[in-house]
């Protein structure tokens, strides 16, 4: 009788915190150690095969848009299969789509992006919800009468899938609408016109008439959404259930077929008169939405290292098991070789990210220095890097990781997009020459925390000086040049963090292969003299 053999065993159950040394050490240093005993117990439920199973099928099972009723009335609901129902009551139920904002403490939004970088490996269409509800909050703040009355029910830790108005609900979730055809990231191109309607002290109400390109998780409760006020252009509320307990006048036109991230629907909506409270004043939406926006682009690097950590998990442990001319897949140098790069490259990114979310906690120069100027440089990076990385964990596996049992062609999927929401590359440079010239001491307090590790090598002290030399001169205001300026910033950063906080074979391999003369190419490059396999055991899964 035919039997399988030489196959390894799926990578479940486990627990994503317990067996990542690396976000386990970052937790700690970055001030979230209160915290763990919440985290270590949602990467517990994360890695259970029942919650594996459920990101398969909300994947298999992608949501289906009810345009109208069988009436011939405007409905414009979305269903979701159960399972993302299930994935999103557990994401909801950790707080992860504001819990900074509900308790804020030493180390909340370290805590926070802890978990939704496990969140992400599981599955990442969730995150979209969870991400835009975490970011709407400070934009929200702009309005004050508005916030208090709809923060108590985004801080509340239930889940709640109906389609009701918000005031009948036990929790709410909050979107996003920017984008439209004509202009995508050129935001002031926008066309949506709101008229005003009325007034009740501070608070302003506007009829929206236009069409947005994409709105992202359309089910969600209401949305952040730009258009062009007598005043210009400005930042509105628009719910799905308006004052009058009708629904509003949000039409949605179809829902977007997407490379991956299938299991969250992608909208193209058409507001007919529909109804948005004002945010902020008027003609300045951009300025107030961009802070949703930056919180969001936080979570598009997270998602990213999160990714990374799963392929290169998955890849890992496969080479672990499978056996090819005799010897583990893992024992052969040159795959060890592959298998160390990619660690790298993870171990750096997440490094980085809970850094970079750690200066969402504080209040200080060189907080505001990250927020402003390494959050887009992080999102740039980090996003590009994802897509490499899961096509060569993807490789490991051979044949098998190319069929849709697998989890790697889903990542494989997911992974282009965090490059591509909140800004795609080349914006989040040019974001990142502004920030620089708004912020004149930025490049300073930035370089200092690279030179505090320049000594350490050789590499290192040559690459500070040399983006020293570009961000104290005029060339990094050349905006055909802002890729490699900002490839240069994120490099040393990321080869300072690991030398402050990783073992020496990690950070030495890393300056070796990514700070010489030569631009990075793909993995699995490393020179001889390293040991691979030291590198390897750190971002292995723990034994049980």
């Amino acid at each position: 009788m035919y039997q399988v053999t030489n196959q390894p065993p799926p990578l479940e159950p486990y627990n994503l915190l317990q067996t990542d040394r690396v976000l386990g050490e970052a937790i700690e240093r970055e001030k979230a150690g209160w915290a763990a005993a919440e985290l270590t117990a949602l990467g517990k439920t994360l890695g259970e095969p029942e919650t594996v199973r459920l990101g398969f099928l909300a994947n298999e099972n992608p949501p289906v848009l009810r345009a109208f009723d069988r009436y011939g009335h405007r409905v414009d609901e979305v269903e979701f299969h159960p399972a993302w129902h299930a994935l999103l009551s557990l994401a909801v139920g950790a707080g992860l789509h504001a819990s900074p904002w509900a308790k804020p403490r030493a180390g909340a939004h370290v805590a926070r992006a802890a978990g939704t970088y496990m969140l992400t490996q599981i599955e990442s269409g969730v995150y979209c919800p969870i991400a835009m509800t975490y970011g709407a909050v400070p934009a929200l703040r702009h309005a004050p009468a508005l916030a208090a009355e709809w923060l108590p029910r985004i801080f509340a830790r239930q889940y709640d899938s109906r389609f009701r108005p918000a005031s009948e609900k036990t929790g709410v979730l909050l979107g996003m609408g920017m984008t439209e055809n004509q202009g995508g990231s050129d935001l002031r191109t926008n066309t949506t016109r709101a008229d005003f309607v009325a007034s009740d002290g501070p608070r302003r109400w506007f009829s929206l008439t236009g069409h947005k390109w994409f709105m992202s998780a359309p089910m969600c409760d209401a949305f952040l959404v730009l258009a062009q006020a007598p005043g210009g252009l400005s930042c509105f509320l628009v719910p799905r259930w308006a004052r009058d307990g009708k629904r509003n006048a949000i039409q949605i036109q179809q829902l977007k077929d997407k490379l991956g991230n299938r299991s969250n629907a992608s909208s193209e909506v058409e507001f007919v008169g529909a109804e948005g409270e004002l945010i902020g004043e008027e003609g300045r939406g951009i300025p107030t939405i961009i802070e949703m926006s930056n919180y969001a682009r936080l979570d598009c690097a997270i998602g990213s290292a999160g990714l990374m950590r799963q392929a290169v998990a998955q890849a890992i442990h496969h080479a672990s098991y499978r056996v090819a001319f005799q010897k583990k897949l893992i024992d052969q140098s040159l795959m060890t070789n592959v298998l160390a790069d990619l660690a790298i490259e993870s171990e750096a990114a997440t490094i980085l990210t809970m850094r970079l979310a750690r200066a969402y906690d504080e209040d200080n120069e060189t907080a505001l220095a990250w927020r402003r100027v390494v959050t887009p440089a992080a999102k740039f990076w980090i996003c590009k890097r994802a897509p490499l990385v899961a096509a060569e964990a993807m490789e490991v596996f051979g044949g098998n990781g190319y069929v849709e049992e697998c989890v790697m062609p889903r990542i494989y999927r997911e992974a282009p997009v965090n490059s591509i929401w909140e800004g795609a590359g080349n914006i989040m440079c040019l974001d990142v020459l502004r920030a620089l010239e708004r912020m004149p001491g930025a490049a300073d307090l930035l370089l200092r925390e690279v030179a505090e590790s320049a000594q350490a090598d050789k590499r290192l002290r040559t690459a500070a000086d040399r983006l020293e030399r570009k961000l104290s001169g005029r060339d990094w205001r050349d905006e055909s040049q802002a890729r490699t300026m900002v490839h240069d910033l994120i490099l040393a950063m990321q080869a300072a963090l690991l030398f402050r906080h990783a073992p020496a074979p990690v950070a030495e391999t890393f300056c070796l292969s990514r700070l010489g003369d030569e631009p990075v190419g793909t993995f699995g490059l490393l020179p001889p003299g390293i040991d691979y396999r030291a590198v390897v055991e750190r971002a292995a899964r723990l034994p049980d």
